[in-house]
């Protein structure tokens, strides 16, 4: 995930490194810089719902998210945009079921947690599949996340406490 700001990106590196250190197994340089770029990425709301329906409208059922991935049946035009789309899922049902878990209902309107959780990780596995040319460096990583999505996701929760305690950025709120 690229840095949307370096200030941010940098914020939230050490905050993430700190809660997962703390609070997770997970001591993995690569898996906490790219949680740490989901938080910079999705501190922008815009990015939470980038497909849009034939109206303009943010789509925000996760069912019509899965349909449109479909490269034979969806509005993917092909599988580099089956992975795209496939990636913004995975990161987005990790965002929202560890920052916010109580209120996945209001980020997903058709999905209870459980459905956010099992498409994550299914989306992330299938990110993880395009090993070939260009994707073949980050698809180790899509595997990791693929693995260890619930731990991600228990180290979100703590990053969000971390968060309110320090009176931080409000994200989404």
């Amino acid at each position: 995930m690229a840095p949307e700001s370096n200030g941010l990106q940098s914020f939230f590196e050490d905050v993430v490194t700190h809660c997962f250190r703390a609070h997770t197994p997970v001591e993995d340089p690569e898996l906490t810089g790219y949680v740490a770029g989901l938080l910079a990425h999705f501190s922008a709301t815009e990015q939470l719902y980038p497909l849009q329906n034939a109206e303009g409208q943010p789509v925000r059922s996760l069912g019509l998210m899965l349909m449109a991935s479909d490269p034979v049946h969806g509005r993917a035009s092909s599988f580099d945009e089956e992975r795209k789309m496939r990636k913004h899922i995975g990161d987005f049902a990790l965002f929202s079921t560890g920052m916010y878990p109580e209120s996945t209902h209001r980020y997903a309107e058709d999905a209870t947690f459980t459905e956010l959780v099992r498409t994550g990780k299914e989306s992330y596995y299938i990110v993880s599949q395009f090993d070939l040319f260009e994707y073949a460096k980050e698809a180790a990583l899509f595997a990791k996340l693929t693995e260890q999505f619930d731990t991600c996701r228990y180290g979100l929760t703590k990053v969000s406490e971390t968060l309110n305690q320090m009176n931080g950025p409000k994200l989404l709120m």
